[in-house]
């Protein structure tokens, strides 16, 4: 290649990220307004009365509350005694025991005094065998239902408990997730207030548990994590779904909910086959074929989006675990990208197609890579001796402040609108992590979504991955 050509092809390299830049600008600047106007208007709508009034009414749904559970002896009892505390007329707790390999079912059958029962299971629902139900001797835990079955991983777990669930709504979530004592009134409330519109799924923001105070499965006081791995992961969460998942919820367009708090229309889970079990982005594949079996029948059909703080969880504070998590996910983006391409700029999913769809494979999908492969392009040019060091440092600094500047965006509608973290010190912490992300944590979650793609694109197997669990700090 001679120099003339060389050049040509750096001036394209140039053009391409500065107008990725650009639109990115463009798209979180946007995204910002959005969930700026989604929260206001949820706050405005919702109030508490109309919430409470759900508790009398005679005319409340089932839910199933789904929680897989694959070892997870550390934490088991207090997590479900934490979700047969919830405040509402009719709902059952299903636990699947999902092959743990420690005593998680035998702590259960021990806590809650279960004995096996007998149900009729149909054969040919795609799950692994279930070797056993378990009901509790004790009337104060007739919400409670234990499912044993062999090791199926997190997706096919969850098909057991739709398929074995009677109720017309059930709620996927980590067991290992702290609910509010209200969260099912408000998800009833949402599947509800929209008359027009079939409401499918109800998704809500992730809060971190880790080192908050939990006493007999409630949430007793709010801390903020001890961890500075935990800590990054806040702020992440924060700005996600505060802002972002807001901001897609605003235009009706959200294309994940998180595997921690998802609700879904049984029946509409049964049509399009449950789970897929050949995926680790089980989340949000489910939604990806909701959304399109909607369309495709032409039936008007929404996605409510929660912002209250209703599910509490515990992240992961080993750099291990975090990476395996952050591969995990890229897998799972582009399992279901590619699964389902042909809705890329396809009008006939209106929104979906059109912005979701191509947002989420260029900014979701595209821009770690980008953003890896950029790095090597600068360290290129700085040996090649063609680096303009000073356009370098201009451009890097108006991307750290925009980065910087979303973040504590972030942080002033978390203090705005719920204020979790009350200690002056907290924010101040919060505020340095958003400085200093971009050094620290950031490039840790590119590395993660590398080592994801490469070991997808390449067939390097991987699975689902384990979480060792601290347990939450007691009271």
């Amino acid at each position: 290649m001679n120099s003339q050509a060389f050049q040509i092809l750096l001036e394209y390299i140039n053009i391409v990220f500065l107008v990725f830049t650009g639109v990115l600008f463009s798209l979180f600047t946007a995204m910002g307004y959005l969930a700026s106007r989604n929260a206001l208007h949820y706050r405005k709508k919702n109030r508490m009365g109309e919430v409470s009034r759900l508790m009398a009414s005679p005319l409340a749904p089932g839910i199933t509350i789904i929680a897989p559970a694959y070892n997870e002896a550390l934490t088991i009892v207090e997590n479900v005694r934490s979700l047969l505390s919830l405040r509402y007329v009719d709902y059952e707790v299903m636990v699947v025991n999902d092959g743990s390999r420690d005593d998680t079912l035998q702590q259960l059958i021990s806590a809650y005094n279960l004995e096996k029962i007998e149900r009729e299971i149909d054969p040919l629902w795609p799950s692994k065998p279930i070797r056993g139900i378990y009901k509790s001797r004790q009337k104060s835990f007739s919400k409670l239902t234990v499912i044993d079955k062999v090791n199926g991983g997190k997706s096919d777990a969850l098909n057991a408990g739709i398929l074995l669930s009677e109720n017309p709504y059930v709620g996927c979530i980590d067991v290992d997730c702290l609910l509010h004592p209200d969260a099912l009134l408000y998800v009833v409330r949402a599947f509800f207030q929209r008359s027009r519109k079939r409401v499918i799924a109800v998704g809500g923001v992730i809060r971190v548990a880790n080192s908050c105070k939990i006493d007999g499965g409630t949430l007793e006081e709010i801390r903020l994590p001890k961890s500075w791995l935990a800590r990054f992961q806040l702020l992440e969460y924060t700005r996600s779904f505060l802002l972002g998942r807001m901001a897609w919820g605003r235009i009706d367009s959200l294309l994940i909910i998180s595997g921690a708090f998802g609700f879904f229309d049984r029946q509409l889970a049964l049509e399009v086959g449950g789970y897929d079990t050949n995926t680790v982005g089980e989340d949000m594949e489910i939604i990806f074929r909701m959304r399109r079996h909607m369309h495709d029948k032409g039936i008007p059909y929404t996605i409510e989006y929660l912002p209250d703080p209703l599910c509490w969880t515990e992240v992961p504070e080993d750099p291990k675990i975090f990476v395996n998590q952050r591969d995990r996910w890229a897998r799972g983006n582009l399992e279901t990208l590619y699964r389902h391409k042909d809705m890329f700029f396809n009008p006939r999913y209106g929104r979906l197609g059109m912005l979701s769809y191509p947002y989420w494979l260029f900014y979701e999908w595209l821009a770690p890579l980008l953003e890896f492969f950029g790095f090597l392009t600068i360290l290129l040019f700085w040996y090649l001796g063609i680096l303009y060091l000073e356009f370098f440092l201009a451009i890097s600094l108006c991307v750290y402040s925009f980065a910087v500047l979303f973040s504590l965006n972030a942080i002033l509608w978390e203090v705005w609108s719920y204020n979790q973290y009350t200690r002056p010190r907290d924010i101040l912490i919060l505020i340095g992590c958003a400085l200093v992300e971009p050094f620290v944590f950031h490039p840790i979650v590119v590395w993660a979504a590398i080592r994801g793609n490469y070991r997808k694109l390449f067939r390097i197997r991987a699975g689902w991955g384990v979480q060792v669990r601290k347990g939450f700090v007691k009271a």
